[in-house]
């Protein structure tokens, strides 16, 4: 008899099937009666698969008695309820590294996108404008100042990158690193010094609300904004309205507070790129996501040492 696993939401098809086809796997997003689902494997259950965006909560955790793992499908873990897990010794495992590669470029695109008007542009050819007359000037984007809130993999990935555009590159985190970029112990003065300000930290709840109406007020009207870490981490209302009434220059911006609800005061502004949370969404990097689930689990099941625990 396969053991059995439970799938909070849906991950990348071919991993999922893979999956499917070693356990007997409860997609609990499709059950009909989810306390029913939930009552009848909790006494056996030993193994959680999740996604980023979708966690665990305390309840659910509490429900399964014989839980032991947790994996998720993703690197963000804000979505688990980690104290509770760890108060039961449950492991929680994610799925860094794979995808960093991803998530830099698509920062890089956001930010080529907002300063040059790229997607903007796009739809200027197509709604047959160009016939009309040439489009506003842009913005150069080499050699500008950068920001980069979070030195993590993925912010050393992006700064890597941008190097390659001769910009001068700071940072902000909790504390310093042995790094070549400079170190800012002050996020306000970090955005009122850079010309693009990326947010790549962790969501939770240390970093909620971390890019305040201050920062990106000190960003400024000139300044752009891109988000590829999670829409908690910055005030959406004051992010909303500074781009509304142009007081900041631009944003790119991937994630959003309540996805994939996106404010629709952000629909029509040529000035702002939008994403539906896509950094790490190609066929290659999902597929590798998808083999460290299923590593992990497979560890998991045979009492072997985790390959990336939280």
């Amino acid at each position: 008899m396969k053991p059995d696993v439970l799938l909070v939401a849906p991950i990348y098809a071919a991993s999922q099937a893979r999956l499917e086809a070693g356990y007997t796997v409860h997609r609990l997003w499709e059950a009909e009666n989810r306390d029913e689902m939930i009552a009848g494997i909790a006494p056996r259950l030993e193994v959680v698969v999740t996604s980023g965006g979708a966690g665990i909560a305390r309840e659910l955790i509490e429900r399964l008695p014989r839980l032991r793992l947790i994996a998720c499908f993703g690197v963000g873990v804000d979505a688990i309820d980690l104290e509770a897990a760890r108060a039961r010794g449950i492991a929680v495992t994610n799925t860094p590294d794979v995808l960093t590669e991803d998530v830099a470029d698509l920062a890089i695109g956001l930010m080529l996108a907002a300063l040059r008007g790229i997607a903007a542009a796009d739809r200027f050819v197509r709604a047959g404008r160009w016939l009309r007359g040439g489009m506003p000037l842009q913005t150069k984007v080499s050699g500008k100042r950068l920001g980069i809130v979070g030195m993590g993999r993925i912010g050393q990935s992006i700064a890597a990158r941008a190097a390659a555009f001769n910009m001068s590159i700071a940072w902000n985190g909790p504390r310093p690193k042995d790094v070549p970029w400079r170190y800012e112990t002050d996020l306000v003065a970090l955005a009122g010094a850079v010309d693009v300000l990326v947010a790549a930290c962790p969501g939770g709840a240390g970093t909620r609300g971390l890019i305040s109406r201050a920062v990106l007020q000190a960003l400024g009207a000139k300044g752009v904004f891109i988000n590829i870490a999670r829409g908690s981490i910055v005030d959406q209302e004051a992010l909303v309205e500074l781009l509304t009434t142009h007081q900041l220059g631009g944003a790119g911006l991937d994630v959003f507070a309540s996805e994939p609800q996106v404010p629709e005061q952000l629909f029509a502004l040529d000035h702002v790129v939008l994403q539906p949370h896509q950094a790490s969404a190609t066929h290659e990097t999902r597929a590798a996501m998808g083999q460290l689930v299923l590593d992990n689990v497979a560890a998991h099941m045979a009492g072997r040492t985790l390959l990336t625990p939280v």
